[in-house]
């Protein structure tokens, strides 16, 4: 089944990898010497067991091992309690009481004994073997679809949270809102002057003398008067200026 090759094929060819051509049904060759037909590929068994025969006309059996007898250890607590309940207390008078009277520890305090109390049927020891893969649900995108609808919905309740925010937010100040928590400054105490230096409305007292008030007031009353400076002061608030004189200041 190989190709036709043209030129000389020389036996050095034979191990050479490069020039080796794929065969049909069959592994590229590599190229190496095996070894004869006798040689023998890994480790040589020097057991003669028999054969079948030998295993089916005999019998095996296991030899117990002989059980070693636990040397028994003295009770020391047991005795020194018995020896107290005797009213020896000294060192002295305890270590005669060892010496004449033997406690034993017993032979299995210490080891883990079997439970008594079999197990339910359903048992199982172990740990649980993992469930299979869900394959049908990563060839559909299963997991992918599942979290962009959570990514949506943590969307769709945070814009419903910033919503309800807004509206429990505090509503932006109008100018008659400003009005109605304005409280106008008390005046100050007036400074400390001279008698005669006093003006009183509509008249002042001069070394004795009561001189007149301004000759133009456009003023009906001195209760409207009063009623205009109010307005004047109380509408200041919203006005620029220093004196709350210019224009509005509505943001």
């Amino acid at each position: 089944m190989e190709n036709e090759r043209f030129g000389v094929s020389r036996e050095s060819m034979e191990h050479n990898q490069l020039l080796q051509k794929a065969e049909l049904g069959k592994i590229k060759r590599r190229c190496y010497s095996l070894p004869g037909p006798d040689f023998t590929y890994g480790l040589n068994s020097f057991l003669r067991e028999g054969g079948v025969a030998t295993a089916i006309g005999q019998w095996h059996t296991l030899v117990p091992k002989a059980t070693v007898q636990r040397k028994l250890q003295p009770h020391y607590i047991a005795l020194n309690r018995e020896a107290v309940k005797s009213g020896l207390v000294t060192a002295a008078e305890h270590q005669v009481y060892r010496n004449t009277h033997q406690i034993w520890r017993p032979v299995n305090e210490g080891r883990l004994s079997h439970p008594t109390r079999p197990f339910p049927p359903g048992t199982t020891f172990g740990i649980s073997t993992r469930p299979s893969t869900p394959i049908y649900d990563l060839l559909e995108n299963k997991y992918q679809h599942l979290w962009i609808e959570q990514q949506r919905w943590a969307s769709e309740q945070l814009r419903l949270k910033s919503k309800e925010k807004i509206k429990k937010s505090k509503m932006q100040d109008t100018r008659t809102t400003i009005l109605r928590r304005y409280q106008p400054p008390a005046d100050p105490a007036p400074l400390w002057q001279l008698p005669r230096f006093q003006k009183f409305r509509g008249h002042f007292v001069v070394k004795g003398l009561t001189c007149l008030g301004p000759h133009l007031d456009t003023f009906p009353s001195q209760e409207a008067r009063e009623k205009a400076y109010k307005a004047h002061y109380s509408d200041g608030i919203t006005r620029r200026g220093q004196h709350g004189q210019g224009i509005y200041n509505v943001s």
